[in-house]
């Protein structure tokens, strides 16, 4: 990696700054995606767990299987609160509302 410029001989950053191709997730539906995928992660490892203890044979399996059944529910929960709480963000602070080109071309 050459640190100089070979012409003007000034340091060059370690990175260049592009543009976001798309914009940032809002406040509240950012919450609700990071609570969605921890909730996600931790149903998934509990459902390795319990793989596992059935496989053994352990008494936990049938208990786990049943926390593991609340658990998918509220996995499912937080999922559509991501989709939920992103539709009522958009809905109040909305989009332009502007008509589509088909809108356009059927006034005409």
């Amino acid at each position: 990696m050459r640190m100089y410029e070979e012409d003007g001989g000034a340091a060059r950053g370690l990175w260049v700054e592009e543009p976001a191709r798309r914009y940032r997730m809002p406040d509240p539906v950012r919450g609700s995606a990071v609570r969605a995928l921890l909730v996600v992660a931790v149903t998934l490892t509990e459902a390795t767990v319990t793989f596992f203890l059935a496989v053994t044979g352990s008494w936990l399996a049938l208990p786990m299987v049943l926390i593991g059944i609340a658990g998918t529910v509220v996995a499912t929960w937080a999922v559509l609160d991501v989709w939920i709480t992103r539709q009522m963000w958009r809905q109040r602070h909305g989009v332009l509302s502007q008509p589509s080109s088909a809108a356009g071309a059927r006034r005409r």
